[in-house]
């Protein structure tokens, strides 16, 4: 199983804070288009990926048991 954490925009959109898959193994970016499809979350192209707290690319690996933040811009003033 992969969790993912939603922050922000993504949360409200899915409704949950969590997101629990039963994937053994998948990369970023087909993870990423799994959660468009499925979960109709938008705005996934401009969102830090990290897999376990260390920041991730599109061709890294997510493996069972681990957990992936989904971290959506953030602007301030």
């Amino acid at each position: 199983m992969i969790n993912i954490l939603l922050f922000a925009h993504l949360q409200e959109a899915a409704g949950k804070e969590r997101i629990t898959l039963d994937i053994s193994s998948t990369t970023v970016k087909e993870l990423l288009q799994l959660l468009k499809s499925e979960y109709n979350l938008q705005g996934l192209n401009s969102v830090m990926v990290a897999i376990n707290e260390e920041y991730a690319l599109e061709d890294d690996t997510i493996k069972n048991g681990d957990t992936v933040a989904l971290i959506p811009p953030v602007s301030g003033g």
